[in-house]
């Protein structure tokens, strides 16, 4: 049986505004990621720190990186935390403020789940 999604803060809006083709590939991965399984393009996330289990769908459109956290280890939903389109261009590393968001969310999953 397939988990419910819910997307937090301006996840789903952010998501909404991403080109199509990269629309396409999100939603896929989450897709697979309701029936249980991840796609090739998915990766856990390092720099979360608390055991969290969160997964990065990247996806490159147009010179422009785009990207997508959830995580499937909190109760029975899928938690889609944070998107956005990736703007620095020094390195591969997710920057420091987008972190803070996806930990913030992530505490917040967790009330959500009462875990």
């Amino acid at each position: 049986m397939a988990k419910d999604i819910e997307f937090l803060g301006d996840s789903l809006e952010v998501i909404r505004d991403f080109p199509s083709d990269t629309k396409s590939s999100m939603g896929h991965a989450l897709h697979v990621a309701q029936e249980g399984g991840k796609v090739h393009y998915a990766k856990p996330l390092k720099g979360i720190g608390g055991g969290a289990s969160v997964i990065e769908i990247c996806d490159d459109h147009d010179g422009n990186t785009y990207r997508v956290m959830y995580t499937v280890k909190i109760g029975s939903k899928i938690y889609v935390l944070h998107a956005f389109q990736k703007k620095s261009k020094r390195g591969i590393e997710t920057p420091r403020t987008e972190i803070e968001i996806i930990k913030a969310r992530l505490a917040r999953a967790k009330a959500l789940a009462g875990t």
